[in-house]
């Protein structure tokens, strides 16, 4: 049999297997299921999720001002006194500190410049983008309040940045962010094409995709940014944190809603996706690499592929403030 014939193969003599074909032989003496083993369901049942409602979803735990929240006043008084600490440790960088944030009068013109540095080039050049973004900070002080609330977010959630100045010149994903408000206004004032140049240029600035016409909430939090992209029928809450490599992709080719909604105080996790016009209930979490293709309830955790529920959070938890990653709750759960 196969256990004698593996003995004198592992004694150094050639295996005999009874008669002259030995894949015959295979066939008739082990079991059928370890020639064939049987294939995994290529079409699992879709996910019992109950019809998740997304008006509640972006209506519950919207954002508003939190204890230490600061004014746009007393944010930029702060990036000020940042900026003059660091030119005097660091005189290296005390020209583009002056350049960036110094020499500037308020909030609206420092974040102008700095957006302009960043989407400018010969062709449209930075001081024609920094006179438009001032002009729409002038018209809109909206797109100031929630550039305020992303960047102190950013803060309050990211342990690698240490104040507020390094998250407006270097994060990326907040810069991405804040060129998107810029572009989304433009779309709604029917300056589509502008706004869409906009997009591409922020799409090679800074590896982010999120399509003017898509609706982001205040205090959103990009976690590096890199590969994230957010499609334009997009509605993101507020309050919500996106790791790197997040897709809030579409579905289909019409014209109508095609791409979710995602729900005030959500923690989407690296590489998650999320596809479709579905929902991401408030303050759910969707565990990383996870694609999801059907509804999420609040206070929840989904993960595997497609995504499941596997638990439910306390109505007091906010995974978008935690930002834990981690699989301690999932180490036994098999996609």
């Amino acid at each position: 049999m196969l256990g004698s014939a593996m003995a004198h193969t592992c004694s150094g003599e050639q295996p005999v297997f009874p008669g002259s074909d030995c894949f015959a032989w295979l066939h008739t003496n082990l079991p059928s299921r370890v020639i064939n083993p049987p294939l995994p369901d290529m079409h699992p049942p879709a996910a019992s999720f109950d019809e998740v409602d997304s008006t509640e979803s972006l209506s519950a735990h919207s954002w508003s001002p939190g204890p230490g929240h600061r004014s746009v006043v007393a944010l930029w008084d702060e990036v000020r006194q940042e900026a003059r600490a660091l030119a005097r440790r660091e005189p290296v960088l005390a020209p583009a500190l002056h350049a960036s944030v110094l020499r500037h009068a308020d909030f609206a013109a420092c974040l102008a410049s700095v957006l302009a540095g960043k989407l400018g080039d010969a062709t449209l050049p930075a001081s024609q983008l920094a006179l438009l973004a001032a002009s729409l900070y002038g018209a809109d002080a909206s797109l100031l309040e929630a550039a305020s609330a992303d960047l102190q977010a950013s803060v309050e959630r990211d342990p690698a940045c240490p104040g507020p100045l390094q998250c407006l010149l270097y994060s990326k994903g907040w810069q991405a962010v804040q060129a998107h408000r810029l572009g989304h206004a433009l779309w709604a004032a029917g300056r589509r094409p502008l706004a869409l140049a906009l997009q591409s240029r922020g799409s090679g600035a800074w590896g982010v995709d999120v399509h003017p016409a898509a609706r982001l909430g205040r205090g959103v939090f990009l976690d590096h940014g890199t590969g994230v992209v957010i499609g334009e029928t997009c509605v993101v809450g507020d309050g919500v944190s996106l790791a790197h490599g997040v897709t809030l992709g579409g579905s289909g080719t019409g014209k109508g809603v095609r791409h979710p909604v995602i729900g005030n105080g959500a923690l989407l996790g690296a590489g998650a996706s999320v596809l479709g016009p579905v929902t991401v209930g408030h303050c759910a979490r969707v565990g990383a690499g996870s694609v999801v293709v059907a509804d999420v309830p609040a206070h929840s955790l989904a993960v595997g592929i497609p995504a499941r529920v596997i638990r439910r959070f306390p109505v007091t938890m906010e995974p978008c403030k935690s930002m834990d990653q981690t699989l301690d709750d999932v180490l036994d759960y098999v996609i």
